[in-house]
């Protein structure tokens, strides 16, 4: 009699919540996410049909039975959190993914699952534990759960609210309640009673019509809060992992019996080996993002959660460590998942120059202009994808691509950083390790990403253009305290050559004005050495650049090696002042000259190319690395000579950006170094050179 009350009970249990899941399903289609609750409903359903079956046949409960009752308490626990009211402090994300409750509740689902397994399995380890974790004990543990979730759910949800959630919550909290009573009791009697268990069913299905009510009150009764991205990965992961185990587990044991005199060697060799791929295909970085993908794909309306990506693109950008180009790239690529980048910024002269790269070197520096390439992400601002542009370049009218991007096969997006209206740079990102469709969702997101990237890029540059402004000021005062030692010279002599008159006959007088003269030289020279980089107020007039060279070169034939000059144009002109076009020359020709060995050689050498004037200059010394020409070379007030001052190379770069010419490096370590002046034609002297040609 016991057995037919206990099959009708449970099976009232199954047709109603199976009754519910339909019209969830169909009716109520849409209400309260109806997905989420006919799932729990259809396992609800089916743990109460096989329970059913299985007491009409007259056989104890299988490994089934108690896992899909594992299954179903999970179901309503994942409900709960979902029904949470997202006005209260404590979020899904934040509960599934901090809170140590949130955690332990997981563990435990995970730890009953393998003791269900290990008992049923009678493995020879803790079956004791596991034994009583997944006896009575643990029922009573996850009822007493299940109960505190339905009192958080009432106590978040507003008063005026309640009205529709309170038999929705009286529903789920009598299933909880009546399970904590069965084990509870079954704990101190250290038995199930059969007729408590029998009523279970009944009691389950009376919580139906509750669910129903809500259901009815409040169609707009919505889950409202979404579950965070990072803890349903890592619930995805571990549940993952617990299957994973678990197969590795019973193919262990099959392995242990099957194998003979081998078995347990066989066995732990094959959980070893799979443990070991397991532990590397979670730290695998393209099963990590292809697993994310997944999940916004399947699970979620939109690709990413903009408040964690925003907080983490953030901080990514503040944090300490790698250079601001570098954390640049990083911010954007990772939104992504793509493993590097490169970033470029665009400079006076029209053309992008490559400063930073993350785990990635483009060889751009035999094609650095990317003139065209800017004026078309300036005008258009389109995150251009190569592979789009390859299948079908019509899409990008007017774009040609440089040489660079052409000839790198991992080139997958370029993404402009606007900033005011205007092409800060670009960024270069390699192809992702999963494949990400890209709608309209990621571009905008890697549109404004650049964008706020570009704005911390300028803050940055313009910090360090105050910090260059400020040495500079240190450097002016430093000049006015040697125009104060000049003057006291020039009051010396001064005064010298008015003694001279009346005591120029005397030997005394002589031998002081010999050694005060002597002494102002000396003082005056080192005042000179300190005081060599003075600006010329003289305007730009045309000027030979043959003659110039000349001069410049002449300058310094006393010193060892002797710089060679090669004038195969001698009739170019520029347009410039003569006077500090012959120091920033002279500085080049004095740093090639420190550089190379006194049996060196360093050459002077002027061309014309199109309607360029390129001065070369180049020593067999030994040579910069890429790190040093990056940071240091062109940092002003940063020199590796112990009486320079580390702004010649600076202001010869400087002073070619002002009359419209450019500066290049080109250097190898041990072999030498070229530095490469490009300076436009003088238009009169430009068509005199092609008139000769």
């Amino acid at each position: 009699m016991v057995i037919n009350v206990a099959t009708f009970s449970y099976g009232i249990a199954a047709a109603a919540f199976f009754f519910l899941a339909m019209l969830l399903l169909t009716v109520w289609r849409g209400r309260i996410h109806g997905k989420a609750l006919a799932v729990t409903c259809l396992a609800t359903a089916l743990w109460a049909a096989a329970t059913a079956a299985e007491v009409a046949s007259g056989k104890p409960l299988t490994l089934v039975t108690q896992l899909l009752e594992i299954v179903r308490n999970a179901g309503w626990f994942i409900l709960l959190l979902l029904l949470m009211s997202p006005a209260k402090p404590a979020s899904i994300g934040d509960f599934l993914g901090s809170k140590p409750a949130a955690q332990a509740i997981t563990m435990l689902f995970v730890v009953l699952f393998i003791a269900t397994i290990c008992a049923y399995l009678q493995m020879d380890f803790a079956i004791g534990l596991m034994a009583l974790i997944s006896g009575a004990a643990g029922r009573v543990l996850l009822a007493v759960v299940g109960m505190l979730l339905v009192e958080q759910l009432f106590r978040r949800t507003p008063p005026d609210e309640r009205w529709a959630i309170k038999f929705a919550c009286l529903g789920i909290g009598g299933l909880f309640a009546y399970d904590f009573y069965l084990y509870s009791d079954a704990m101190l009697f250290r038995r199930v009673n059969a007729e408590i268990w029998s009523a279970r069913g009944v009691a389950n299905a009376l919580t139906v019509p509750l669910l129903l009510i809500s259901t009815a009150r409040d169609p707009r009764w919505s889950f409202g809060i979404a579950v965070s991205r990072r803890a349903l990965f890592h619930s995805v992961a571990l549940f993952g992992s617990a299957i994973y185990l678990l197969t590795m587990a019973a193919a262990g044991y099959y392995l242990r019996y099957a194998g003979g005199d081998w078995g347990a060697v066989v066995q732990l060799g094959f959980l070893f080996g799979a443990v070991i791929l397991l532990i590397a295909t979670l730290f695998s970085g393209a099963f990590r993002s292809r697993l994310k993908v997944f999940i916004s794909k399947h699970f979620y309306h939109y690709n990413y959660d903009y408040r964690e990506e925003w907080i983490r693109f953030t901080r990514t950008l503040s944090e300490s460590g790698p250079g601001v180009g570098e954390r640049a790239i990083k911010s954007i690529a990772e939104l992504v998942e793509s493993p590097g980048g490169a970033l470029f910024v665009h400079r006076g002269s029209g053309n992008c120059e490559a400063i930073a790269g993350w785990n990635l070197t483009l060889n751009c520096g035999s094609d650095a202009d990317n003139e065209v390439l800017c004026r078309f992400l300036e005008r258009t601002q389109w995150v251009v994808d190569m592979h789009e542009h390859d299948q079908s370049p019509g899409r990008y009218e007017g774009l040609v691509m440089p040489e660079w991007v052409r000839t790198s096969p991992r080139t997958w997006l370029l993404v402009p950083l606007i900033l005011h209206g205007k092409l800060f740079g670009f960024v270069v990102l390699l192809q992702s390790r999963s494949s990400i469709n890209l709608n309209w969702e990621v571009l905008d997101l890697l549109k404004i990403a650049g964008s706020q990237a570009a704005s911390y890029l300028a803050q940055h540059e313009a910090a360090n253009a105050l910090v260059v402004a400020r040495q500079f000021e240190s450097f002016n005062r430093m000049s006015t305290f040697m125009v104060h030692d000049l003057k006291n010279l020039v009051s010396q002599l001064s005064l010298m050559l008015a003694n001279a008159e009346k005591h120029k006959d005397k030997p005394e007088f002589q031998e002081d004005m010999l050694g005060t003269v002597e002494h102002s030289i000396q003082k005056m020279k080192m005042l000179l050495h300190k005081l060599s980089r003075s600006t010329s107020l003289e305007t730009p007039s045309p000027i030979s650049v043959g003659s110039l060279l000349r001069l410049a070169v002449g300058a310094k034939s006393a010193f060892e090696p002797k710089p060679a000059l090669e004038l195969p144009h001698d009739d170019a002109v520029v347009f410039a002042n003569d006077a500090r076009l012959e120091r920033v020359i002279g500085h080049l020709i004095q740093n090639a000259i420190e550089a190379a060995p006194r049996n060196g050689s360093v050459t002077v050498r002027l061309r014309v190319q199109e309607d360029q004037a390129v001065i070369e200059v180049a020593d067999n010394g030994p040579g910069m690395s890429e790190a040093f020409i990056r940071d240091r070379l062109f940092k002003p007030f940063e020199s590796t000579k112990s009486a320079g001052m580390g702004i010649g190379v600076f202001e010869t770069r400087e002073y070619m950006s002002e009359i419209g010419g450019k500066l290049e490096v080109m250097s190898r370590p041990s072999i030498g170094t070229t530095f490469r002046m490009l300076l436009p034609l003088h238009q009169d002297g430009a068509q005199t050179i092609l008139n000769a040609a």
